[in-house]
């Protein structure tokens, strides 16, 4: 029986994880059809994206003020859509922002909706949570505490795993992977600056000026190809220095990297399962740093120390982003003693999350529900 989905994923994660999916279950139903926001991975697995996430990734309190009618428009677009192509089912995937407000709407016109990867009520806005039992008919969640946090709060979800494990199974090497890019036989310092703009645009520079003292090491700056303009004209203000950057390879990287200097997101994940000795580092607009203090009330932000409940990776957040600790944290990464620990760390987190087979069990559960609709 044919049916149409339509999905909001709006981060390069979301893309990523959700193409998987649609791989899967195109195998399983042939003739189901996608369509919704996402990016080039999604596209691939033959989804009618309609939206770009690249278009559409705002972060910070004032970023989305500063946005507002961008979003108000989108809000309008996805709407119409939705009404025009009439799907069977929405899978809204994280974004929270956007999708618990769109999820209310979906309820009102009577369409099932399923949510991929939690928001962070964990974190803070602990009250959406009734949102989500009232318009969710299923939670897919994807960190491993997130199963009881919910169950202690009378709702049932779904987990089976981290997907990032999946990705990373499924992996394989280039060993041409330096004759290509153009790198020497030097050991890799990563670099990875996130994934937005306004990202790239505070981070990158602090990490070019933090490491460009450590002439015995390659700096490989992981990059993303839409965004080849900012990472060059970034690049031109430091004209000394020897950084090479690497679009769309981050895997690549993260494989033959020594160890990494990471901004807060899903990367942290990625690289600690490389195992790869890392710092994480977070700044962002003054407003929207002071409004989340006082409103997230967890005591970590990368997601290595959140799972592991305990300082696994040091964490330099806003002030304490600086080129003096990142430079003294690059030293200490360097220390076989500090990797070895980290490393030791890792292999337990590795554990907490799965064997690698969870996109085939969430599939296997979409399918399940959604032909019994």
């Amino acid at each position: 029986m044919s049916k149409k989905i339509y999905i909001i994923a709006a981060e390069a994660s979301a893309d990523l994880h959700t193409s998987k999916i649609v791989k899967a279950l195109k195998i399983k139903n042939p003739n189901w059809e996608f369509f919704g926001w996402g990016g080039n991975k999604m596209e691939a697995e033959g989804v009618k994206i309609t939206t770009q996430y690249k278009d559409v990734s705002f972060m910070g309190f004032l970023e989305v003020i500063k946005n507002i009618r961008t979003i108000y428009n989108l809000f309008k677009k996805t709407k119409k859509e939705i009404l025009q192509i009439n799907p069977d089912i929405v899978l809204l995937v994280d974004y929270p922002g956007f999708n618990l407000r769109i999820a209310k709407w979906l309820h009102e016109k009577n369409i099932t909706t399923y949510y991929f990867i939690s928001p962070q009520l964990w974190a803070w806005k602990e009250g959406r949570i009734e949102s989500i039992k009232k318009y969710i008919h299923k939670l897919i969640v994807i960190l491993p505490f997130e199963k009881t946090y919910y169950k202690e709060r009378n709702l049932d979800v779904f987990y089976a795993g981290h997907p990032l494990l999946d990705a990373i199974k499924e992996f394989k090497s280039n060993v041409y992977f330096r004759e290509k890019n153009k790198l020497d036989c030097r050991s890799i310092i990563a670099l990875l600056p996130g994934s937005r703009k306004q990202e790239i645009s505070t981070m990158l520079p602090l990490y070019l000026s933090a490491t460009h003292k450590f002439k015995k090491y390659q700096l490989v700056i992981a990059g993303l190809s839409h965004h080849k303009s900012l990472y060059e004209s970034i690049l031109a203000e430091f004209p000394d220095s020897k950084a090479l950057i690497v679009y769309d390879q981050n895997y690549d990287i993260l494989h033959q990297a020594r160890i990494a200097v990471v901004t807060s997101g899903t990367a942290t994940l990625e690289t600690a399962l490389f195992n790869i000795p890392q710092v994480v580092c977070y700044k962002g607009n003054s407003i929207s740093y002071y409004i989340a203090k006082n409103l997230i009330k967890i005591k970590y932000i990368s997601l290595v120390n959140l799972i592991m409940d305990n300082e696994i990776v040091k964490e330099l957040i806003q002030y304490e982003s600086n080129i003096e600790n990142i430079e003294k944290e690059c030293k200490k990464l360097l220390n076989p003693s500090t990797r070895n620990t980290m490393k030791q760390s890792y292999k337990i987190l590795h554990s907490k999350l799965g064997d690698g087979n969870s996109i085939p069990r969430i599939a296997d559960y979409l399918d399940n529900e959604w032909k019994n609709l």
